[in-house]
């Protein structure tokens, strides 16, 4: 069975950057406080920009840098749990700016796991030889629906996009993706209402299954720990990768983090993706 690879990755950030200071005088707390429970420094809020605008702005980074011919690509898949764009859905939208032809697109709700899923599903086209060159994106606007007075929710949610490219490669692929109805109440969002998140109850599941997770794939894949370059987790919370790190008794290093300020794009040659 064919599996895939990464050609390239493109993201969107918004303009408006949100520092600890700034958060921190509104929630009358201190910028310790914040960074302590969180990892971050600033974040970004989208003011002028929309949701489709992000998705479309960071396709166009990753087949820039893919250098691919756009109408190659089959798939289009979005990611996202904060839109209000319910029909046609955003990722119609991509391909219309795009000028993509003769391609599938649908957008999914799968939460903090959306991308992940996303790129299982595209996998899976791309190995039944039903598209050559997929596109993936994840995209939030979760400023609009936060709480500011919430400090749960308010110091880490923000806004944002990421895409990738993929294609068929003979490179080893391995995934294991599990749901869990039953604990669907800890992390909610209606349609305009708020989010609303049991931090602690989310911190130990977030933890607990990525872990699980991670030994499963590494179980399926007849690897050791100790010979995988990186991980690259849900960028959630650095409390959480750390937790996640010690359980898994491996060096700071090799757990990939951006939470801090967020880079600009990463490319890396290898990566292990689990949920």
């Amino acid at each position: 069975m064919k599996n895939i690879e990464w050609l390239a990755n493109g993201v969107y950030l918004p303009k408006k950057k949100i520092t600890n200071k700034e958060l921190a005088e509104k929630l009358d707390v201190t910028e310790e406080y914040i960074y302590k429970r969180t990892g971050i420094e600033k974040r970004y809020y989208a003011e002028e920009e929309t949701i489709e605008q992000m998705a479309v702005e960071a396709s166009k980074s990753a087949v820039k840098k893919a250098n691919v011919d756009v109408s190659k690509i089959g798939l289009i898949i979005v990611a996202t749990t904060s839109t209000n764009k319910l029909m046609p859905g955003i990722s119609y939208l991509v391909q219309k700016e795009l000028k993509i032809h003769n391609c599938m697109c649908f957008d999914i709700l799968a939460g903090c796991n959306g991308y992940i899923n996303s790129i299982d599903i595209a996998r899976n086209y791309i190995a039944l030889g039903k598209v050559e060159y997929a596109l993936v994106i994840g995209v939030d606007l979760l400023s609009k629906i936060t709480n500011p007075k919430d400090i749960g929710t308010s110091i880490i949610l923000s806004d944002g996009a990421g895409a990738s490219i993929l294609k068929a490669s003979p490179k080893k692929y391995f995934s294991h993706i599990v749901s869990q109805g039953e604990k669907g109440d800890i992390l909610t969002y209606n349609a305009n209402e708020k989010i609303y998140m049991d931090g602690k109850q989310v911190y130990k599941y977030a933890v607990t299954q990525t872990v699980e997770s991670i030994n499963k794939v590494l179980e399926m894949s007849g690897e050791n720990i100790e010979n995988i370059d990186m991980i690259i987790p849900h960028q959630s919370n650095q409390k959480i990768m750390k937790a996640i790190t010690n359980r898994l008794k491996i060096e700071e290093e090799k757990m990939y983090t951006n939470i801090q300020n967020v880079r600009k794009y990463f490319l890396c040659k290898h990566t292990n993706s689990t949920t």
